[in-house]
């Protein structure tokens, strides 16, 4: 049985393994206060081009979101989102038991759009309702889309126009940058939004994420904020050195450059044997629509996620690959792809 359900079933890059134990008997301060956290925030700096933003390292996206955004809000303010957001999705509640509402949006392949955003503002009027206050999107999206350079532009202006902080779920942001149609760069990153994450454990680390905050509404006493939210990890250079081995040598890139190639080459297996998609992706999420029989089928050698059920026949899996999927398992479950009965 070989896994396609996630790309953070194996460990860590190589290069992140050797840090750690490189530096495992070195003595450093705590709590993020090391030099190994310190050289990978001048690290991300310089490959974002930007010094002035605020860098701190946490240890999942769940605990990043929840944090930005309990940190960000007033007790009666609220965030929106698309409704297949993670925060709206997958995360238990936790926006919500912080005290903040999830505004939901349909979203547009998965994308938030400055329309949907505008009519929920003018719906919320008065201090009767919830006041939006904070637009939150996620790239890669949960359905494997990614924003172009002009949709975050817009989608930005308009923030800004209606007094909208705009925070980016980067759980994928490696994926999203790889991906063959992007025309985001780095150093576009901090001119387009308030707040964003660098993922790193979808990404080839062992777990953690960079939050990069741009907004210096958004910097005061961030640090209580993640203390409080039990997010400061006490080895915190655990995750320095992570982001120290994801930012050598173009690691970020590589692993999510490879992750997403292994998905096109699987999705070019679905379009060739005629099988539909619930959505053409170019990151590392796809979405074939499969018949019962082919889905048990494929099921018996590989793991992947229903994501949804269409009708009786049919349902829309999802396929996700990492930085550590092999190419001969991906070769493989091709050849078993293509010998599917139609």
């Amino acid at each position: 049985m070989y896994s396609f359900k996630n790309d953070y079933s194996e460990g860590a890059l190589p290069a992140i393994m050797e840090l750690l134990n490189k530096s495992n008997f070195e003595q450093t301060n705590g709590y993020g206060e090391d030099y190994f956290c310190e050289e990978a925030k001048k690290k991300i700096k310089d490959r974002l081009q930007y010094k002035a933003c605020d860098v701190h390292f946490l240890v999942g996206g769940t605990q990043t979101n929840l944090t930005v955004i309990a940190s960000a809000l007033r007790p009666y303010e609220a965030v929106i989102a698309a409704d297949t957001g993670h925060i709206n999705v997958h995360e238990t509640g936790a926006i919500e038991a912080s005290g903040h509402k999830v505004l939901t949006v349909k979203g547009t392949d998965g994308k938030v759009t400055s329309e949907a955003v505008r009519k929920v503002v003018l719906d919320h009027e008065d201090e009767h309702m919830v006041k939006p206050a904070m637009v939150y999107i996620s790239n890669a999206t949960e359905i494997g889309t990614m924003y172009l350079k002009e949709e975050l532009q817009e989608l930005y202006a308009t923030c800004k126009e209606l007094g909208l902080y705009l925070f980016m779920d980067g759980a994928r942001l490696g994926s999203a940058l790889m991906a063959q149609n992007n025309n985001i760069e780095w150093e576009d990153l901090c001119s387009l939004c308030d707040v964003f994450y660098i993922g790193g454990t979808k990404n080839g680390a062992l777990f953690g994420e960079a939050l990069v905050i741009v907004n210096e509404e958004l910097k005061k006493d961030f640090r209580y904020m993640i203390k409080q939210r039990g997010g400061l990890l006490a080895k915190g250079r655990l995750l320095g050195i992570q982001f120290l081995g994801l930012f050598e040598n173009e690691n970020f890139e590589k692993a999510a450059k490879h992750a997403n190639n292994m998905a096109g080459k699987l999705q070019d297996a679905f379009i060739q044997k005629k099988i539909p998609l619930f959505i053409s992706t170019t990151t590392n999420q796809i979405f074939p629509i499969l018949t019962n029989i082919q889905m048990d089928i494929l099921s018996k050698k590989y793991a992947f996620q229903i994501w949804e059920k269409l009708d009786n026949e049919h349902t829309a899996v999802r396929f996700v690959t990492s930085w550590a999927t092999k190419e001969e398992a991906v070769e493989e479950c091709i050849q078993d792809i293509l010998r599917l009965e139609a």
